[in-house]
């Protein structure tokens, strides 16, 4: 249950990530740490190295749509997504890669707004569904993805992977 009294004084906003502007590519890199040093990310903070090819790569790519969500100009959630094309539906399609709320601000429906305002791109572009995946562990965001209309795909699909 999201704590709306605990915002009703804050702005709070969703803006598209503008890579012209240092602050939007700063709270990329900071964003995505706290994401991947989570313990659902298991993962290790990026090297510098890292950043900037983060950064760059995901600029220089073609079919992005970035997300922060800001309270008070200050950055506080972001949504990685692309947009791809369904062959059997002939039409595009949105996936959502990563949602990402920083630690001081989850279970207040934050995570909720970034997906809703990516659902409501989807039906202004003609997108015939929006995808993601979530690990089998992560409880909080099923239940989340669940109450948003997402569920397994029928017939059910898997992620599979082969890392080079």
């Amino acid at each position: 249950m999201p704590n709306h009294s605990a915002m009703t004084t804050e702005r709070i906003e969703i803006v598209e990530c503008d890579f012209e502007n240092p602050a939007h590519c700063t709270a990329l890199v900071s964003l995505m740490n706290e994401y991947i040093s989570d313990r659902m990310g298991d993962g290790i903070p990026y090297t510098e190295e890292q950043k900037v090819l983060l950064v760059e790569g995901l600029k220089n790519h073609p079919s992005k749509l970035i997300l922060f969500l800001k309270i008070d100009d200050r950055f506080a959630g972001l949504v990685n997504s692309f947009i791809n094309f369904a062959t059997f539906t002939v039409k595009p399609f949105i996936n959502i890669h990563d949602v990402i709320v920083t630690h001081e601000h989850r279970n207040q429906g934050l995570g909720r707004m970034m997906i809703e305002k990516v659902i409501e791109k989807a039906v202004e572009m003609g997108c015939s569904k929006v995808t993601l995946e979530v690990r089998e562990d992560n409880h909080n965001a099923k239940y989340l993805y669940n109450s948003l209309g997402f569920h397994d795909a029928e017939p059910r699909q898997f992620y599979w992977a082969r890392y080079l």
